[in-house]
């Protein structure tokens, strides 16, 4: 019988239009993951959110041309998944789908389109390299509703994360390190590790997230020059919960006080969405210039690198 894999590269989605905009947010505070009200209070409380913030979010997509790059990032690098598990794996009948948690294509559509290729095997490959119950299980759950609602029944492998792999490392290095170069003529640079931020109650209930965030960083830091500072900060907070600290904002203004360049890597984003190209590129970058620090970098996110995506690759070949 000949072999038949499905690889489901896994990611939160995206508004691919202003329209879309409104009906993302519900999607996603309607999520038991993000919000954990019961039902009904729950798709309730969606719409009131989804309603009160979608005049802002429709600036943060304006600003972004209309609608979020995502999607057709991770149609990249779907394409380049695709043709090195065909190489490596050239006895393996294989296709690579993408399954989005709150915008299209979603889960269900997607279960749908596996169900058709007719698979002997899936793997669920997150785009989050750290776990969170917040974004990688919360694709799984909901991967594995809509396959039961749907009938697919096939051995199905889950990818849970991979914050320490060595090639997913190499690649974070590699867009580094120029930007190390550059900012050695306003000084030492400080590197702000800059990932998105979660309440701090999530991680008091055990979710793993904040130590694949620190492992991930440990990781990259005995990788580049050792009289480097590196900082793991957070971004992109909502609401008056207490959230991981301490925010890339604080970082910012200790680097202002401390005059030293500063040089922001996306550490848990694996393509650019509004949170690299509006959050670090414009509201920090100009706080940056406001507070007056001598060199702000942003390094880019990983899309396409050829070693994360030989990383990728590499999980979807290994079982262990």
């Amino acid at each position: 019988m000949t072999r038949r894999l499905a690889v489901v590269l896994m990611n939160l989605g995206a508004p691919d239009s202003l329209a879309a905009v409104r009906p993302f947010l519900k999607n996603l505070f309607s999520d038991p993951a993000i919000i954990s009200l019961p039902w009904p209070l729950r798709p309730l409380v969606a719409k009131i959110i989804s309603r009160t913030r979608n005049q802002k979010a429709q600036k943060i997509y304006q600003n972004m041309g209309g609608g979020s790059p995502l999607l057709q990032n991770t149609k990249d690098q779907q394409i380049h998944l695709r043709h090195l598990l065909r190489d490596q794996l050239p006895d393996c009948e294989i296709e690579v789908f993408i399954a989005m948690r709150y915008w299209h294509p979603l889960t269900a559509e997607t279960v749908a389109e596996v169900a058709s290729f007719q698979p002997t095997e899936i793997v669920l490959l997150p785009l989050y390299p750290q776990f969170s119950m917040t974004t990688t299980g919360s694709s799984f759950s909901e991967w594995h509703k809509q396959a039961a609602q749907q009938g697919l029944k096939v051995p199905t492998r889950e990818v849970q994360s991979y914050p320490q792999n060595s090639a997913f490392i190499e690649s974070h290095v590699d867009l580094l390190l120029p930007w190390i170069e550059k900012a050695a003529s306003f000084g030492t640079p400080r590197i702000l590790f800059s990932a998105h931020g979660l309440p701090q109650k999530v991680i008091d209930k055990g979710d793993p997230y904040e130590s694949h965030v620190h492992k991930t960083v440990q990781a990259i830091l005995k990788k580049i020059p050792s009289d480097l500072e590196g900082v793991v900060c957070y971004q992109s907070k909502v609401g008056p919960l207490k959230w991981l600290g301490p925010s890339t904002e604080q970082e910012l203004r200790r680097a202002s006080a401390d005059r030293v360049p500063v040089i922001v890597v996306p550490v848990a984003f694996v393509s650019e969405h509004s949170e690299t190209l509006v959050e670090l590129d414009e509201d920090y970058r100009n706080l940056s210039e406001t507070l007056g620090i001598p060199f702000y970098g942003r390094v880019p996110t990983l899309s396409v690198h050829p070693a994360y995506m030989q990383a990728l690759a590499g999980l979807v070949i290994t079982k262990e």
